[in-house]
């Protein structure tokens, strides 16, 4: 398929067929009207179109993740699943580097290895408790950090 109409979603102007997950890529930057910046990054665990995450194992880990990667930075704005369950954008006030959101992410997917439960996983806490696996989500970590050395290669 020939896409050459620029997009409002910069993801949606990124060739899929041509990444190559997992990898960590800096997907934009914004600027507010007061001359703050959110720098939004691109976390993708799968390849696209070949493979996704299981919806219960990306929903765990999604809560993992969420929870845990506060402690290792706190300008977090927002880690957020893909639809595409591929997965994540991570979204970060004042300026950083791809190098230290890869060790951020790194810490936070070995808080996920260690982890003994889903946090907020009850109804009280979330839309759709049923709908947990931790053993998928630690599957997911294990996955991603056994390529850490390619994470910086996006094509």
């Amino acid at each position: 398929m020939n896409v050459t109409k620029k997009m409002n979603v910069e993801s949606f102007n990124l060739d899929h067929t041509k990444v190559k997950a997992p990898y960590i890529r800096l997907a934009s930057v914004s600027e507010g009207e007061k001359g703050d910046k959110v720098y939004k990054y691109d976390i993708r665990f799968k390849q696209p179109n070949k493979e996704h995450m299981k919806m219960d194992a990306l929903h765990s880990i999604e809560h993992l993740m969420a929870e845990n990667i506060r402690n290792h930075e706190k300008n977090v704005l927002d880690l957020s699943p893909m639809g595409c369950q591929t997965g994540f954008y991570l979204s970060i006030i004042n300026e950083t580097t791809e190098e230290k959101v890869m060790d951020i992410m790194e810490k936070t997917l070995q808080d996920v290895l260690e982890a003994d439960e889903v946090p907020a996983c009850n109804e009280v806490q979330c839309g759709w408790a049923a709908n947990h696996s931790l053993e998928g989500a630690k599957e997911i970590a294990k996955d991603m950090l056994a390529k850490r050395d390619e994470w910086h290669e996006v094509f």
